[in-house]
This record gives C-alpha cells, structure tokens and sequence, in this order.
C-alpha cells in the first residue's frame, strides 16, 4: 500500500520514519512538533536537534526516534504560507517532501508517515497543501517503492475540492439514495435453481464448466498488454504493493479483494463495463446499496482515473481507501 491517508495519532505509527513538522532551529514547538518531542522524550530528541540547526525552510535533517515506535524522524522544515510568494511557498512546501522521503530512501527505511506539513501555525490553506503533498508523493513513488501515510488527526485538518466533493456528493444523491430504496422495494422472484427445478445433469454439468470464461489474472493481464502498459506502470498507477501484484501474476488461486480489484480498473482506467466484467471474474459486483461503489463508479464513468483523488474523496466520507489491501 504505497500512498494511504490515514486518520491517526502520527507518534503511535510503527513506520520506520515519522516525519516531525519542525521549525528552523529545530527546537520544540506546538501541535504536531510538540506532541512528537513529548512521545519521543524532550531532552534526548532536543539534545540530538541541537547540533543539526538551524535548517533552512524546504529542507530535512534526521535523528533516532529515541521511545517512539519509528525508528528515525526526519525533521521537515515547510514554510510560513505568504499569499504574495504562493508559488515559492509551494516550491518551498514540495521540497520538504521530497527531502523527507530521500532522506528516508537513504537510510533504508521501507515506511514513512507525514502530517500535512505547514497546515497548522504556518498557514499555508489545507487544500492547497494537501495538493502539494499529493503531487510529491506521488512523483517519488513513480520511481521508488515506499509505503507512504499521511496521518491525518481529525477532519478539519483535511479539505477536499469543493468543486469535486460537491460533484461526488450529487452522484451519490442521485445513485445511492434514489436507487438503494428503489431495489430495497424491490424483490426478485426468479431463482436460478429451485427445489422445484431439477439441477442439470452431469454432462450439462460438465459443459457449463467447460463454458466459463477465462480467469480473473487471465483477463486482467491479457488487458494490461492489450492497453500497452507494463506491471509496473499499472501497480504503481493502482497504489498496490508490489509484492501483492507479484501473488496475483501468479494466478494460482489467488483473488484480490475487491478494492484492489477496483484499484487495478482505475489504473487501466477501464469503462464501468469493462470494470463490470472485471469484478464479476472474481465474483464481485458494483452495487448502487453501498456508498463506497457509487462513489468509486462515479470517477469511473466520469473518466477521473486518479487514484489519490479518489482516495481523498473516500477518505472524506469515511470510506475504505482503493488500493489499501
């Protein structure tokens, strides 16, 4: 699960680095900066800063995580937002990211868990940073392999599109509600077999078996080469584990989940036709009955094939996230 937003306490996170939103002097401060000194221990983690300020805005330095469960913090210095220099703030922003994550690269670390950086005290609006976050995250996963979180502790520290979450909200409005109560009045009365029908015989038997389609990995790489992509463009674009792509290539019995399914649809960007008959190879459908489909099939039929932007959204409505398992 390389890029997964998460509603938690950052200093309970077992990852191998949490990323501390620090100051340039790297002394301790409030929110986030002060909860990480007082879970990691004041004087050993002040001790260590002390001979790595000051550090210049948009870079990173790192310590031991000293008693908290990661074993680094790489201390991340975002700027204070200034609406006259936006766009050097957001280049300022961008690079305490990628520096993190470099930082981390270098020292062997295989997770690492950020706050939304320079949203708090320093301003910077939460939507845009949130952007900026995505999008560097995003570009270094495209050439690396991490399990990326962005722990996020509450609601109001993350804003999604108006504009997109407006949308969304009208399609579930339209789909879910009208047509949940719609199949909820309505009951089926066809059965495929009854007591009162006799089963197929053995030889009708062996002829729907020999009748089925082809398997689910069968269908999903056969469109992978059909869509003239590699393995490793579509588990990146499905923010899937490279190690859980690898068990399903290998097709011997293995179905994903239907998340991770929907994931892969989304990074072959797929019709919801195709998406349709994608699922139903593993035994899964879309259903209008729950909300976490209606809202993947909304991004579907309108063509939006970003994952994260997806992610944001369902994480929004509280949600499980695509390409999470």
């Amino acid at each position: 699960m390389p890029f997964i937003i998460v509603r938690q306490d950052i200093t309970n996170m077992a990852v191998d680095a949490v990323v501390n939103a620090a100051n340039t002097q790297l002394l301790m401060g409030g929110g986030v900066c002060g909860a990480i000194f007082r879970a990691a221990g004041i004087k050993e983690l002040s001790d260590a800063c002390r001979g790595l300020s000051p550090v210049d805005t948009g870079r990173a330095v790192i310590t031991p995580g000293f008693a908290l469960k990661a074993k680094y913090i790489i201390h991340a210095v975002g700027p204070v937002y200034n609406r006259e220099n936006s766009l050097n703030c957001e280049r300022l922003l961008r690079s305490a990211y990628l520096e993190s994550l470099n930082l981390a690269l270098e020292n062997g670390c295989e997770s690492i868990a950020f706050p939304l950086i320079s949203s708090g005290i320093y301003g910077y609006p939460k939507r845009d940073a949130l952007r900026v976050a995505v999008a560097a995250v995003k570009d270094f996963l495209s050439q690396n392999d991490m399990d990326v979180y962005l722990a996020i502790f509450d609601k109001g520290s993350f804003a999604v599109s108006e504009e997109l979450f407006g949308a969304v909200k009208a399609y579930i409005d339209d789909k879910y509600t009208a047509e949940y109560e719609a199949e909820r009045a309505y009951e089926p009365s066809v059965t495929l077999y009854s007591r009162s029908v006799a089963a197929p015989s053995q030889g009708a038997l062996e002829k729907i078996v020999d009748d089925l389609d082809e398997p689910f990995h069968v269908t999903l790489f056969r469109l992978i080469d059909a869509k003239g992509k590699t393995d490793t463009e579509i588990y990146k674009k499905a923010n899937i584990d490279r190690k859980l792509f690898s068990k399903i290539r290998t097709g011997k019995g293995y179905l994903p989940s239907k998340r991770t399914i929907l994931a892969l649809a989304i990074a072959l960007e797929l019709t919801i036709e195709e998406t349709d008959d994608l699922l139903k190879r593993a035994g899964y459908a879309l259903s209008h009955s729950r909300k976490f489909d209606v809202i993947v099939e909304y991004f579907i039929v309108t063509g939006q094939y970003d994952i994260f932007a997806i992610n944001e959204v369902l994480f929004q409505y509280d949600q499980p996230l695509l390409g999470s398992c």
